[in-house]
């Protein structure tokens, strides 16, 4: 201790202190004043949330797990050239994508060096990647959920796109978190009407049928095609690397073309395949007069490009939207694709169902599914799908007409495919109590 009380450092911020020259953060943040920090930063928009809103309960945890004693979040957006996202070249999408976020983060840099430079203590979470990923699949792998903090800051409200639409620049926008540990003068309150039209213009762009009429969405379509050199497609193509007997066997399972884009995604940055649900959205003041003007324009010059734009269309065999894609998009064409959501756990099993349920491939099952795992967990699950509808509890509820009790290593592996289900059945580490063919169908309504 007599050697630190020797450091010249320590010599100075002691003297510092004894002389009242120690920086003191301010109690409380003006608003005003960290508005103008933000846009001086780059900041298009800006809107502040008190931790402790009811309505971010689901977050706190994250946040405090993050960033210790969290006070304050800042909440801002960072806008986007329109006509790049809306091109059928999609390499011009993705180059606006990627610009936007670099773009997006350093604007947090830049507020929390700022507020660093006063003795506030800040944190800038990343806009998208780089992700926790030691937690992926089974766990949550970002580390602030910026969508519902943009809607409690006011920024705007989630469509049926399920994009965040400002009421100023509609959906060409990506958001961006900044949390601290100090409070903030004025909060924002959110949007008291929704700026999407509900005009089903997205509905009509997305290839894969994941954005439902009636709101609904298909999670595992969205992920498999869009997002397919994104985490668990990526996954996908090395196992197809690994699994090729040569590099002709190779080329047969992934085309020149794929294995080029591929490599783009990894020197670049992972491309998006296509997006269209933030493409052709009309909404937001500035966006929404040329589709006023002249609907039918929209349609023919930013909608239409996008569907007939002749593309492999990446799916889950037998789901939803490989359907969808035969009926809906005949230029388009289909390849069947793993995308990589394998449950490991029992929770991330219950979260997962929800996730890759395939609605219209599940008409007609009408069944109560008892679960019962054994081994690393002990949990029972209520599964239920009847009228292309899924439920999922805790425990055993009512009369089940396949009962499944299962060793739950075992279970995730026959599910990953790693292990043999008639070998799992022959050593009863997976019994089944009803006809087998439930389990069957069952399997046909969860592909991945």
């Amino acid at each position: 201790m007599a050697k630190l009380d020797r450091h010249p450092n320590v010599i100075e911020v002691r003297r510092r202190a004894a002389a009242g020259q120690t920086r003191v953060p301010p109690a409380v943040l003006d608003a005003d004043w960290l508005a103008q920090v933000c846009r001086r930063a780059g900041a298009d928009d800006v809107g502040f949330v008190e931790v402790e809103r009811p309505e971010l309960a689901e977050e706190r945890p994250h946040l405090e797990a993050a960033f210790r004693r969290p006070r304050a979040l800042i909440s801002f957006v960072c806008t986007m050239n329109r006509e790049a996202v809306r091109s059928p070249a999609r390499s011009a999408s993705n180059l606006e994508f990627h610009l936007t976020n670099h773009d997006t983060n350093e604007v947090a840099r830049r507020v929390v060096g700022e507020l660093e430079s006063i003795g506030v203590r800040a944190f800038n979470g990343s806009v998208g990647f780089p992700m926790e990923m030691d937690r992926f699949p089974s766990e949550r792998i970002w580390v602030v959920a910026h969508k519902p903090i943009a809607v409690e800051a006011g920024l705007g409200r989630i469509g049926i796109h399920r994009n965040v639409i400002h009421p100023k620049f509609g959906n060409f926008i990506l958001l961006g978190t900044v949390v601290l540990d100090t409070p903030v003068s004025e909060y924002s309150r959110p949007l008291d009407y929704n700026p999407c039209l509900e005009c089903k213009l997205c509905v009509a762009a997305c290839p894969t049928g994941a954005i439902n009429p009636d709101g609904r969405f298909d999670f595992s379509a969205c992920y498999t095609h869009n997002y397919r050199e994104f985490l668990g497609g990526f996954g996908d193509w090395v196992e197809q690397v690994v699994e090729s007997d040569s590099a002709a066997d190779y080329r047969a399972r992934v085309t020149e073309p794929e294995t080029a884009s591929v490599w783009q995604s990894l020197s670049f940055g992972p491309n998006y395949k296509a997006a269209y649900c933030v493409s052709v959205c009309p909404a937001g003041e500035d966006v929404l007069g040329p589709f006023l003007d002249s609907r039918k324009t929209h349609l023919a010059e930013v909608v239409k490009p996008l569907q007939n734009k002749a593309e492999t269309v990446y799916v889950v065999a037998n789901s939803d939207a490989e359907a969808h894609v035969r009926h809906r998009f005949p230029a388009k064409r289909t390849k069947r694709v793993g995308n990589g959501l394998r449950a490991r756990t029992v929770d991330a099993f219950m979260v997962g169902l929800p996730l890759i349920f395939q609605r219209e491939v599940s008409r007609g099952l009408a069944a109560t599914y008892h679960f019962t795992f054994t081994g690393a967990e002990d949990r029972t699950l209520t599964v239920v799908i009847r009228d292309g509808e899924l439920t999922i509890e805790e425990g055993h509820h009512g009369v089940a007409d396949l009962r499944v009790r299962a060793d739950t290593r075992s279970w995730f592996g026959f599910l990953a495919g790693e292990r043999s289900l008639v070998a799992a059945l022959l050593l009863r580490r997976i019994r089944l109590s009803g006809p087998p063919r439930l389990l069957v169908a069952f399997g046909r309504c969860f592909p991945s």
